[in-house]
């Protein structure tokens, strides 16, 4: 499976692309600027980022805008960049218990240690259109970021890290050792070298980073919905900037390179008995920006494909894995616009001889 490139009628090639163009700037509006984009659009920024499998806020605001908002093209050609890029290295593993956290709920337990921070979240909005919006302009903008500060009696300073929430449960034995990949040489780099099944963890949750957030929704979905036996709670959802480090070239010494945004979700499943006693099960998700109902689906996913004995396709690591990626999905469904003449005038020859055989076999049936 995968995406087949098109040749043949160049100038009406050509032509095609000058109105896709055309399209995009015949209006008389005022064009948009990359910085506008990336900081008022930034979830669709961060989308991009992550189904493009590249960390590059600039230049997805760049394809965002070159493809007029489709995510799915914009996350393709970002992709397709970054395989122009060399790989100059590994960043140093990393705990995301030192994330510098905007965001950090947890639905498993009210009271948390560092406790529960909302941020900025639509969780508890209206949902309604917001006509204000309407009459945007610089002037109401200062106004209002002016009027939330004085709202403000205090601000507590944010925690420089928090514990994570189910080492609470940890601690008391009540989660399940997970199999997982402890040395380096296990991780699989999905980037170098094609998936196989039974896949690794380590590939299966990077193949999961860098899906369709509506594939892996879907999925997800699907087995919540009972065609599965995943009914998560979180334990934990953090939202917030990971330090990205890299190991000096002379030092040896971790390096600060920058950091990334990032959504992490740990979802606590149902009980399992496998040594006798009751414990809870995890699954885990981590992908690149503000992505909440992604990195919640992927920790969905994860304990659903470690199920012992899978019935259902998201329960299915094959299915799953294969089906999620936007991109390869797209290209194939895409590519049946090309030309498909000598194929279907096969179909087209075969169909015509069958149904005049058909008519042959009528006739002889009625003279006899």
């Amino acid at each position: 499976m995968g995406y087949v490139g098109v040749k043949g009628g160049e100038e009406a090639i050509k032509n095609a692309n000058k109105f896709l163009a055309f399209e995009r700037i015949k209006n008389e509006s005022n064009p948009i600027e990359i910085e506008q984009i990336k900081k008022q659009l930034y979830f669709c920024v961060d989308r991009v980022m992550g189904e493009g499998a590249l960390y590059a806020p600039d230049l997805a605001a760049l394809a965002i805008k070159q493809t007029a908002g489709d995510s799915l093209e914009a996350s393709f050609m970002l992709r397709a960049y970054r395989t122009t890029l060399p790989m100059n290295g590994f960043t140093l593993p990393k705990t995301t218990k030192k994330m510098r956290v905007i965001r950090r709920i947890s639905a498993a337990f009210k009271e948390i240690p560092g406790g529960q921070v909302l941020g900025p979240t639509s969780d508890y909005t209206l949902r309604l259109l917001d006509f204000n919006l309407l009459k945007d302009s610089k002037k109401l903008r200062t106004e209002y970021i002016k009027n939330i500060f004085q709202d403000l009696p205090f601000v507590d300073p944010v925690p420089k890290s928090f514990p994570k929430v189910v080492e609470i449960l940890r601690k008391e034995g009540l989660i399940a050792a997970k199999k997982g990949n402890s040395k380096k040489e296990d991780i699989d780099d999905i980037t170098r070298q094609p998936i196989s099944f039974p896949a690794k963890r380590s590939a299966a949750l990077q193949t999961m980073a860098r899906g369709e957030t509506g594939g892996l929704l879907l999925l997800a979905y699907s087995n919540m919905r009972g065609y599965g036996d995943i009914h998560p709670t979180i334990g934990e959802l953090r939202v917030g900037y990971l330090p990205v480090e890299i190991k000096h070239p002379h030092t040896g010494k971790p390096y600060l390179v920058g950091e990334i945004k990032v959504t992490e979700a740990e979802v606590i499943a149902k009980f399992v008995e496998k040594d006798g006693l009751p414990k809870f099960t995890l699954g885990y998700g981590l992908c690149f920006g503000h992505n909440e109902v992604k990195a919640i689906s992927m920790a969905v996913l994860d304990r659903a494909m470690n199920t012992i004995e899978p019935r259902m396709i998201s329960e299915d690591q094959e299915f799953v894995l294969s089906h999620i990626d936007g991109i390869e999905s797209m290209g194939f469904c895409t590519h049946y616009k090309l030309p498909h003449y000598i194929t279907f005038q096969s179909d087209l020859d075969r169909l015509r001889k069958s149904r005049d055989l058909k008519s042959i076999e009528e006739e002889i049936k009625n003279e006899t």
